[in-house]
């Protein structure tokens, strides 16, 4: 009988089962053709052309916006009914962050656009098409994340696990065509660097797909055509972030949720000054550093040599300030007791599961180029830098990893309203007078106060309750004792709390300075200040071509873990 109850409720779980199988082998296919595709237009495959591409990914988004469509009617028909709601994804600050980057990513389509425009005697017009279909695909995506990113579908499971596995992938296509993209144009400024550091012997072929004809006006194709260089980063965001969010929903759907109140954790200026300041010291230097390093590398071998010493030497101690800084976060950790919270979240997995993943990327980088310069014959005295940066790379990530993950998976602290008291204390000879119960008896709800059992304060004397003369001095002297426990207890307990609160507002000034800190490493690699490319020594000791294909691998990786990093960490800052 047990047996037969149970049949149908795992029975059940097979269609479910099957369709989540399935759904994700048309997504890998998906991306599979898309990958293929993408290549074989990036090593000019005969018979292959930029257009292809682009019409497959324009046959993508309007898949995916037609299927949207179909979700936000259907939604807006069921709008009274009950739905179950994932709290822990889709966070408000992450929406916000997917905003700014969607409409940096439509200044993008419209400069895409404006270059279509300048050039289209000569450029296909999928070129035209796909930078607007582009710019609808990014309002309605944005729009339906800001309004069911916490959906845990219950209805028409098979057919939404379909469609949302569908957006997830051809974002990763969105995003691996920018990466491509963005990846093609440093290479070229790469190549033409390397000259002038001396290494002439590596064969100069840029890779250039610019269209054959000229442009119609000047001055506005020159803006078009190195703004959109400036932007992609921003757009390579957007949709690895898109992605995330969708692969939350699709893990989501038939997911039985236990229905508890969210806890909002509002983001709060007030305790982390110190952490900002320094984190803003390290932004603006950086930004500095990034600028100055653009504008010497390239221009001469001694400007050259300079700017990636520089760059070395400043990363090297922001990377050591990380690393001392998460050790402290790690040993506070290490002194408290407090349990994880070990429930089933698919955004926090997902969250632990990239940290780790996208560090991989820059590992890769840091390894090849420690190997680089252990097997390298000749040394220039600016690659021996490059050693200590490298490892700090390695061991900085992994200690914030500890932190974050660790972070992310310790249960909130639950504060008692009724621990929010006033302690009010009056010195009359020689003894303390507490006008507070106990925490033990607030805690227990033993908190009980007639109206005679409050004493009055008067130019610093006791007003002593209206008793009968007989026991007025049995009273006093058990009212004395009493106060000295009360305040022996409350100064235990209020001890306790203020250095509860200092731990706490050193993780968060820690937190604070180390979100700083990796959106401003997220800053140089972005935007084209990459000394993997520029160091040299790495290409001579593996090849110009194999470096080149590693660090076109790995590189998108490793700036994706800051960006995420530092959302992880803004959250840890407003948990904790």
């Amino acid at each position: 009988m047990e047996k037969a109850a149970g049949s149908p409720a795992v029975g059940s779980s097979y269609p479910q089962k099957n369709a989540e199988i399935l759904s994700s082998q048309y997504g890998i296919n998906l991306f599979l053709a898309g990958l293929l595709l993408t290549f074989a237009w990036a090593v000019h495959a005969v018979g292959i052309s930029k257009s292809h591409l682009l019409s497959y990914l324009i046959t993508l988004m309007l898949i995916q916006l037609l299927w949207m469509l179909w979700y936000l009617c259907r939604s807006c028909t069921q709008r009274r009914l009950i739905q179950d709601k994932d709290t822990h994804a889709g966070a408000r600050w992450l929406k916000c962050g997917i905003t700014l980057f969607a409409v940096i990513t439509l200044i993008l389509d419209s400069f895409k656009i404006g270059y279509y425009i300048d050039f289209s005697n000569c450029l296909s017009p999928t070129e035209g098409i796909f930078p607007v279909t582009h710019a609808v695909h990014t309002i309605l995506q944005v729009y339906f994340l800001w309004c069911h990113a916490k959906d845990v579908i219950q209805s028409f499971k098979t057919l939404e696990r379909f469609g949302v596995i569908h957006s997830v992938f051809t974002n990763l296509l969105l995003w691996t065509n920018g990466v491509l993209t963005e990846s093609k144009h440093q290479l070229n400024e790469h190549k033409e660097r390397l000259i002038t550091l001396g290494f002439g012997n590596i064969t100069i072929v840029l890779d250039d797909h610019a269209p054959q004809c000229n442009c119609t006006t000047t001055t506005l194709c020159s803006i078009f055509s190195q703004g959109i260089y400036y932007l992609y980063p921003f757009n390579i965001e957007y949709h690895i972030l898109a992605s995330t969010m969708l692969y939350v929903l699709w893990k989501n759907i038939g997911r039985k949720v236990e229905h508890h109140q969210e806890n909002k954790t509002p983001f709060k200026f007030h305790g982390i000054t110190v952490g900002m300041i320094f984190g803003l010291f390290v932004l603006t230097s950086t930004i500095a550093i990034v600028v100055v390093y653009l504008i010497q590398i390239g221009g001469s071998k001694i400007k050259s040599e300079l700017a990636l010493t520089m760059f070395y030497l400043h990363a090297i101690f922001v990377l050591a300030l990380m690393c001392t800084a998460g050790i402290v976060a790690l040993l506070i950790y290490r002194l408290e007791d407090r349990s994880l919270d070990n429930s089933k979240n698919p955004a926090r997995k997902l969250d632990a599961e990239l940290l780790v993943g996208t560090a991989a990327g820059s590992w890769l980088l840091s390894w090849g180029s420690i190997l680089a310069i252990i097997c390298a014959q000749a040394h220039p005295k600016y690659t021996w830098y490059n050693l200590p940066y490298s490892v700090l790379v390695i061991i900085e990530k992994y200690i914030q990893n500890l932190f974050i993950i660790e972070s992310i998976h310790r249960e909130q602290e639950k504060v008692n309203d009724d621990i929010k008291t006033l302690r009010i204390v009056t010195v009359s000879r020689g003894s303390t007078l507490s006008l507070t119960p106990l925490y033990k008896e607030i805690y227990n709800g033993r908190a009980t106060h007639d109206a005679g059992e409050v004493p009055c304060l008067f130019k610093g004397s006791i007003c002593e309750r209206e008793n009968d003369d007989t026991g007025a001095a049995k009273e006093e002297t058990s009212q004395d004792n009493s106060s000295v426990m009360h305040s022996a207890s409350d100064f235990s307990f209020y001890s306790r709390n203020s250095v509860t609160n200092n731990k706490r507002r050193i993780l968060k000034n820690i937190a604070a300075f180390l979100f700083l800190c990796n959106l401003s490493l997220w800053i140089p690699p972005a935007f084209g200040c990459r000394p993997e490319y520029d160091n040299g020594l790495e290409e001579i000791v593996f090849g110009f071509e194999p470096w080149i294909i590693v660090v076109n691998l790995a590189m998108p990786f490793s700036i994706f873990y800051r960006m995420h990093s530092a959302a992880s960490l803004f959250e840890v800052n407003c948990k904790t």
